[in-house]
């Protein structure tokens, strides 16, 4: 493409958008559904069963940040959207909101990372759409995405499945995203290799259908909220109370020394590559060691169980031996965390 930056011509849909489709985007996303760029994908599924879709929209501040960018963000945040829900992915959409005077180098190294998510996950972006807006009317780059994918029929996750005695696992540490948009923006220096946990999920959950059938009960991606909004989710709509422990949760060192300092609970930061899984208690054991055998799960931990009583709670057993019920901040932490 000639231009170095994003005009507004370049969502106009005259050749100027053509450029910009076949240098950038189709150079790096090609394959047969996308290549023939109509208003919408049509594609053969060619299985039988169940189709999870999905859609989200991803607007985090700065593009770039340790160990991802907005791009794979994207990617890896529509897969395991899917996933959660049992649901092999298949397919996505790519929707680009672009700011007049963006660099092309960068959307160009957004779109590369998009492809390479997309191809780790084993998806095909197949539909998509651009639009420029004035300079200083976005930020940068705003992506959404739409996903599809397919469901066995021996599967069944669900948010409201949890019962009593029930084993909770989560499948990482904690707190690491929303700690690092926060360095990013803030210029705090953090020693240590803290980095974004950006990651694709799918391949741990479909090993765990397969080697753990009938096993998992729920599945959350503690995004946004984090690791203490889906539980507390998990705890309502089951109408259980969920209990976990405060030194058995997985949180790194400086992730924590962080948080301690600056007054933050990890437990409501952001995470973008780790799950949270309530389990039978009989195959709870099988499925943590299923879960350590993939390096998406390698630090995965029993953080705690089900238990009877009064519902729709979360509660901490602190460390010290009290406990407390967990509730949300008020407000949002950290605004355009993903």
């Amino acid at each position: 493409m000639e231009s170095k930056q994003i005009l507004l011509d370049h969502g106009s849909g005259g050749g100027a958008t053509r450029a910009l489709i076949d240098d950038v985007l189709i150079k790096r996303l090609a394959n047969p559904t996308l290549n023939e760029l109509g208003d919408s994908a049509v594609f053969d599924l060619r299985h039988n069963g169940r189709i999870a879709f999905t859609t989200d929209s991803y607007v985090v501040d700065p593009i770039f940040f340790p160990g991802g960018n907005i791009g794979d963000l994207a990617v890896n945040g529509t897969v395991n959207d899917l996933a959660m829900a049992g649901a092999k992915p298949l397919y996505i959409s790519l929707g680009l909101i672009l700011e007049e005077g963006l660099m092309v180098k960068d959307l160009e190294r957004v779109v590369d990372s998009v492809a390479a998510a997309a191809q780790k996950a084993g998806v095909l972006v197949v539909t998509g759409d651009t639009k420029v807006v004035p300079k200083g009317k976005g930020d940068k780059i705003f992506i959404n995405t739409s996903g599809i994918g397919i469901l066995r029929e021996d599967v069944n996750i669900s948010a409201a499945a949890a019962r009593p005695g029930d084993i909770v696992i989560c499948s990482g540490n904690i707190a690491d995203h929303g700690i690092t948009i926060m360095s990013c923006r803030t210029g705090l220096d953090i020693r240590g290799d803290l980095k974004s946990d950006t990651q694709p999920l799918n391949r741990l959950v479909e090993t765990l259908l397969d080697k753990c059938p009938g096993a998992v009960k729920s599945l959350r991606d503690p995004t946004r909220g984090g690791l203490g909004t889906v539980l507390r989710e998990i705890a309502t709509r089951s109408g259980v109370i969920i209990e976990i422990s405060e030194s058995a949760l997985p949180i790194k060192n400086e992730v924590a020394s962080i948080c301690e300092l600056l007054g933050m609970d990890p437990l409501f930061l952001a995470n973008e590559g780790k799950c949270v899984a309530i389990v039978r208690e009989a195959d709870a054991e099988k499925v943590l060691q299923t879960m350590k055998s993939i390096p998406e799960g390698q630090d995965a931990r029993v953080i705690g169980r089900v238990v009877n009583g009064s519902p729709d709670r979360v509660v901490l057993k602190t460390a010290v031996g009290g406990s407390r019920i967990i509730e949300p901040p008020s407000g949002e932490i950290l605004p355009r965390i993903c």
